[in-house]
């Protein structure tokens, strides 16, 4: 993880079927040629992160499945659960420990259930037409892992010690890459996961995969599409080469960090704009980035931003281009802790919070919209000057069909102003802080009270690509 709290192996005897030879010196093992193609569910997908602890009363994978229809319902179409692996117990965090800190890679948290409980869930979510991902930690292991048994599988001192792979994560131990026994014990075990004559996870969000050598990242992608052709892998990490090489999507860390700024710091709304031009400029044309306000590392948006400031701030997410994600009850208003200490106890969501308002229906509506426009899920953005940039975020998505345009108000005071758009008085408002349009409200002219937001439609007459002028050049 990118913060400093702890993160977080597999079966011995699997060393000894690993009939394949991987050396160091073999470059055409260590760099495949993999021609990345990520499957249409990931780009006009909507990723919903699963801490499978906190997640029901229950806290078992039943739980979850139990939920099973409401997520369906909500519209979501990945599910992320988090490490379902055993924790370990030895310099274990907290009361429960980190799931980053992972005893046996092959077994599962007896906590959450068995191995039936979990192919169910996998199942059930499957017939419900949703995906599945299993987040993996590669990087490191509890300190009684079963992979103990190999010292020469983790990062040593010149004495011999085993080491942490950062001096703050004392409760687990760095794996060390340069031994290729590691690499194909991970390779095998990661195959084990999603072989679809067993559990049939559809892929993985890969723990600091930032801080594990990419060219591993390379081979296991070659080798996991030989059994799942149309994985997903998804980067906890933020470097180009990431989704160049072996990601389908990675973190949009720049974004929240700046969205953070905005809303928690007083910074101006048009430094969303100039992370993303940034962001734009750096990676390959088509990257995808996932999208979001709240996660397992962060204090719940709705504590950091405000009920309002957290609408304002998903309304941001899912509309811009990427792969959007809701986390753990976020839809309920869950105002509960979130990350370091909180990750290592059991907190578990209160999924009918009294006096809020219908937040599952504004979370839904935004996501029916991203599916039903096309507009929504490609990688085209202008971004639109107004006449004050220091309060709202304006920009335009569009397809050649249909052509929107959204404006959000990022301040806590109400926002007069005036939108910078050739025939913007064409636009229809279709949403309103996640409320019915109101016919009668039209650009240019904008009048936003503190934290609301609205998206205006038309039918495009011209094609959107006409006034692509104000993106930024790409760095070659």
């Amino acid at each position: 993880m990118r913060k400093l709290f702890n993160r977080c192996c597999g079966r011995v005897l699997l060393l000894g079927l690993l009939a394949f030879t991987l050396t160091l010196g073999n470059a055409n093992a260590q760099n495949p040629k993999v021609e990345l193609s990520s499957p249409s569910w990931v780009r006009e997908g909507v990723i919903y992160e699963i801490y499978p602890r906190d997640f029901s009363p229950e806290g078992n994978f039943n739980g979850v499945t139990a939920r099973l229809n409401d997520l369906q319902s909500l519209g979501v179409t990945i599910l992320w659960l988090m490490p379902i692996h055993p924790i370990g117990e030895k310099f274990r965090k907290g009361t429960f420990g980190s799931p980053y800190a992972v005893k046996d890679y092959y077994a599962i948290n007896p906590d959450y259930g068995t191995e039936a409980d979990l192919k169910h869930l996998i199942g059930e979510a499957h017939r419900r037409g949703l995906k599945v991902i299993m987040d993996m930690v590669a990087n490191h292991t509890a300190w009684d892992s079963v992979l103990m048994n190999h010292p020469e599988f983790y990062k040593q001192d010149a004495a011999g010690k085993i080491l942490p792979p950062d001096p703050a994560w004392r409760d687990v131990a760095g794996l060390n890459y340069a031994n290729p026994q590691l690499r194909q014990y991970m390779i095998a075990m990661f195959k084990h996961w999603v072989d679809p004559s067993g559990f049939d996870f559809d892929g993985f969000r890969c723990d600091v995969a930032e801080n594990v050598p990419l060219e591993f990242w390379q081979e296991a992608r070659a080798e996991l599409l030989k059994t799942k052709p149309d994985l997903m892998l998804l980067a906890e990490g933020c470097k180009p080469e990431l989704t160049a090489k072996a990601f389908d999507l990675d973190y949009s860390w720049p974004l929240l960090h700046a969205l953070n700024n905005v809303l928690m710091e007083g910074a101006s709304a048009a430094d969303i704009r100039r992370c993303w031009e940034e962001n734009y400029r750096q990676f390959r044309p088509g990257a995808l980035h996932m999208r979001m306000s709240d996660d397992h590392d962060e204090c719940r948006a709705i504590a950091r931003f405000g009920l309002k400031g957290a609408l304002a701030a998903s309304a941001l997410m899912f509309t811009l281009d990427g792969v959007p994600m809701l986390y753990n009850g976020m839809e309920a208003g869950d105002v509960g802790e979130s990350g370091d200490p909180a990750l290592f106890e059991k907190l578990p969501i209160f999924w009918h919070p009294k006096d809020r308002p219908p937040l599952t229906e504004v979370y839904r509506e935004l996501i029916a919209l991203r599916k039903q426009y096309a507009a929504f899920r490609d990688d085209k953005v202008v971004w639109l000057h107004n006449s004050a940039e220091g309060s709202l975020a304006t920009f335009m998505r569009g397809d050649g069909k249909d052509e929107f345009v959204v404006v959000i108000n990022f301040s806590n005071r109400p926002v007069t102003a005036h939108l910078n758009a050739d025939a913007a008085d064409q636009f229809k408002p279709v949403k309103i802080s996640g409320l019915p349009g109101d016919s009668e409200r039209a650009l240019p002219d904008i009048q936003l009270g503190a934290f609301e937001w609205r998206i205006y439609h038309r039918t495009m007459a011209a094609p959107f690509n006409e006034v692509e002028q104000n993106r930024p050049p790409r760095v070659e």
